[in-house]
């Protein structure tokens, strides 16, 4: 009845309301150690896979790159850069990233994306 689609329409509200806190707080969680970790070539192929997303523009990926000199500032700047545009672009990274380097992804200890 009519009670049982409230719990779970409630249900659901809360459950979204809790991945994207979740997801927001999963990229935030694992910042530092993404940073030390991420390669310069996995970064390159997660700008390209957000590219391709529509996530990124190229005016944003090429900004990326150039502005920053180091693997590590560029590893900070993709990572804010994704985090600033909302729940779905982290879940799309958070996605690239099992599917570009799965033992990385493991070892950030993230969820599956969902």
């Amino acid at each position: 009845g009519v009670y049982a689609r409230l719990d779970s329409l409630n249900f659901n509200l809360n459950n979204n309301l809790f991945l994207s806190l979740y997801v927001d707080t999963e990229l935030g969680s694992i910042r530092i150690q993404f940073v030390a970790k991420v390669s310069g070539e996995l970064i390159k192929q997660l700008l390209d896979d957000l590219l391709d997303d529509g996530i990124l523009n190229d005016g944003e990926k090429d900004s990326i790159l150039e502005s920053n000199n180091s693997r590590a500032d560029r590893a900070r700047c993709l990572i804010d850069t994704v985090k600033r545009k909302g729940r779905e672009a982290s879940k799309k990274m958070i996605a690239h990233l099992q599917e570009r380097d799965p033992t990385l992804f493991t070892e950030l200890g993230l969820p599956p994306p969902v």
